[in-house]
């Protein structure tokens, strides 16, 4: 058995081939990356998530390898006896007579706690260096952002764009405009239905993964069909997806970005890129694919409107790398946080979608099904429903974290405990994103097919959002009515009678007690 001076850690979400680490070969040096049970069971996953990983990572330790590197890629059936990852290191470490161990920074703070505990108490020399994949350098978090302080993304946006000089005409933002999301607000009409392009998906075979996670007793939910996963799991795969993204649905991508229907089952991510995985895992780097795409817009300024290239490039220069920055410079702390004191159990249906609501139940069909619901249905409608029905945010943080392939601590949390369940204190939202059946209505057909109607308010067959926001409103109000972005739904709740009022609240309370039957 070889020998080696080195072993360094790649996290499954670290796959990032353009590292500094690959620049040159050394010998001495041994990467491993490692299937561990631990990282199976810190919340229930989805099925299609743990294959995502797992098939990425043994994918990318084979291209290492193909590469020349020293790599060690070890499954379940090796990694079985290995309780944590601290005991895995120690393991390999000792195996091949290594004196130091590397790994770069996690992404998640369990993580960082967990391998921090261990450089302080571990007698090999350890040392830890940065994914290089972020735009905002981790040190510069804590000169940008101030824990438990209400920070605008769209300042920090701009600040971003200024920085990369991305959609810029000097100091000015191309266009004229930093923001076109007013442009962005677009609902399908039947044309549009028609027109929606197959995605690109694919045919990986993950079927000895799941043998695997069934062999070692890996609890786990959602569907993969036919053993079959669809998202790219390959730098190569991953370049492919962008490249038909930026052909195929770029043009159209601002203008439906919030767009949401249950008639166009042949592509649930409608006109949404599928790069999330990619981009999380570090498949690919975030300014490459921004690049790609203001490029794309360049060569085609006749097909493609500035309006949709700002809305995709805001996605990722903006907010992901400002909720990975509010994770960071609130964690611990953020975890706890419940400022509504929301406390309701998570009713059945998020394992089954079976509700009678038809917004929620293709919400969550489509989410256990795919692995992947846009952000309008992770926020407004699914989110949305916990916020009204006071679901406790720990359980609704467990459940994102498990059900997406994209979801990772630092960008699943501040999402849904911020900005869906407004339970921050105000860090992310500067009010709830609280609706009634209205809003769904306006960006989608999920009413006309549903066993309630949009339009009541009280009564056996009104949608149940609608009392229920008036109840959320009401139980809040304490709290909410001084806010001066809502002032005027409380002027609009005051002039409705008082046996409307008190119908409508006895209505929500009705279903919050009786939840699981929505």
């Amino acid at each position: 058995m070889t020998n080696y001076k080195t072993v360094r850690l790649i996290l499954g979400d670290q796959l990032n081939p353009s590292h500094s680490w690959f620049k040159h070969k050394d010998n001495d040096t041994l990467y491993l990356i490692a299937e561990l049970k631990q990282e199976t069971n810190y919340v229930k996953h989805h099925v299609q998530k743990l294959c995502a990983f797992f098939s990425a990572m043994a994918n990318f330790a084979s291209a290492l390898k193909e590469a020349g590197f020293n790599v060690i890629h070890l499954t379940l059936d090796e990694t079985h006896g290995d309780s944590n990852l601290p005991g895995l290191l120690t393991r390999i470490a000792t195996q091949y007579n290594c004196s130091a161990i590397e790994y770069q920074y996690p992404d998640e703070f369990r993580l960082k706690q967990q391998l921090n505990n261990f450089k302080k108490k571990s007698a090999f020399n350890i040392n830890a260096v940065d994914t290089e994949h972020f735009l905002l350098q981790f040190e510069q978090i804590n000169e940008r952002f101030t824990k438990n302080k209400h920070a605008t993304m769209e300042h920090f946006y701009r600040a971003m764009r200024k920085q990369y000089n991305i959609l810029m005409d000097g100091a000015k933002p191309q266009g004229g405009k930093w923001n076109y999301d007013s442009n962005n607000r677009n609902k399908f009409s039947k044309s549009d239905l028609a027109d929606i392009p197959v995605p690109k998906m694919f045919d990986n075979d993950v079927s000895s993964i799941i043998s695997r996670l069934n062999k070692h007793n890996v609890s786990y939910f959602g569907e993969i069909k036919d053993e079959l996963l669809q998202w790219p799991t390959t730098r190569k795969q991953a370049i492919d997806c962008l490249e038909y993204f930026c052909k195929n649905l770029l043009s159209r991508f601002g203008q439906f970005q919030d767009a949401m229907t249950d008639q166009c089952n042949h592509n649930t991510s409608l006109y949404h890129s599928r790069l999330s995985f990619a981009l999380n895992a570090k498949l690919l780097q975030p300014l490459y694919v921004i690049k790609r795409v203001i490029n794309e817009y360049e060569q085609n300024p006749q097909q493609i409107t500035i309006s949709q290239v700002e809305g995709f490039t805001r996605q990722i220069l903006g907010w992901r790398e400002y909720v990975r920055a509010i994770y960071w410079v609130n964690m611990p702390d953020y975890a706890n946080k419940n400022q509504l004191d929301a406390k309701q159990k998570m009713p059945h249906y998020f394992w089954n979608g079976d509700t009678k609501m038809n917004c929620l139940s293709h919400a969550l069909t489509q989410s256990l099904e795919t692995a992947y619901a846009h952000h309008i249905q992770r926020l407004i409608v699914i989110g949305n429903f916990c916020l009204l029905t006071g679901i406790n945010p720990n359980e609704v943080d467990n459940w994102y974290l498990g059900v997406y392939i994209d979801a990772i601590e630092w960008v699943e949390m501040p999402n849904t405990r911020g900005m869906s369940q407004f339970a921050d204190d105000g860090i992310i939202a500067t009010k709830p994103y609280s609706a009634s059946g209205n809003y769904i209505n306006k960006m989608s057909d999920y009413c006309k097919n549903c066993r309630y109607d949009v339009k009541q308010k009280i009564g056996d067959n009104a949608c149940p959002l609608n009392s229920l926001y008036w109840h959320f409103m009401d139980e809040h109000r304490d709290k909410l009515q001084s806010n001066p972005r809502i002032g005027m739904v409380y002027k609009n709740w005051d002039k409705q009678s008082s046996d409307l009022q008190t119908q409508t609240l006895e209505q929500a309370k009705h279903h919050i007690k009786n939840i699981d039957s929505l």
